[in-house]
């Protein structure tokens, strides 16, 4: 891959989701459905990044009322190592979900945080499958990188 922008982390996504899981309680629990929201399309450009530099248009249709869910469906075709992000995007879901419909509960800047948690992790694991296309053959602990740390282990 020759496009540097393709692989190089989305800095400004990356830097608004450590501002808030780094952000008080009272700022979350104030604005937790507009972050919430925010945190959802932040996971859709994270995967619509995928499918970009896999040369394919990203969808514009929903699954099961998601866009983020359809773009990870798309992305799973052709590479079933991408299904290791699909519980991450479900996850992702789930937080937007729970903050938007009680976005009053006494735990909406956690729910807020930890849905922010959940986007990092979504993008880094993007970031690690551009750089090494077999990530997430076992989970985004990266069998691939293991295993090449044992194959030199045993050349020695």
């Amino acid at each position: 891959m020759t496009d540097r922008t393709l692989v190089a982390p989305q800095a400004g996504i990356m830097e608004r989701i450590e501002e808030i899981i780094a952000a008080s309680d009272k700022v979350l629990a104030a604005s937790a459905p507009a972050i919430a929201g925010e945190l959802l399309a932040f996971g859709e450009a994270i995967l619509e990044r995928w499918l970009k530099a896999r040369g394919a248009v990203p969808t514009r249709q929903r699954w099961e009322g998601f866009r983020l869910l359809a773009l990870h469906r798309q992305g799973a075709k052709g590479d079933p190592s991408f299904n290791a992000c699909r519980e991450t995007c479900r996850e992702l879901v789930y937080h937007h979900n729970v903050v938007c419909l009680d976005p009053g509960h006494a735990d909406a800047a956690h729910r807020v945080r930890l849905a922010a948690m959940v986007a990092r992790h979504l993008a880094l694991f993007i970031d690690g499958k551009l750089e090494v296309a077999g990530l997430g053959e076992f989970c985004c602990s990266s069998r691939p990188l293991r295993a090449h740390d044992a194959v030199a282990t045993l050349q020695q």
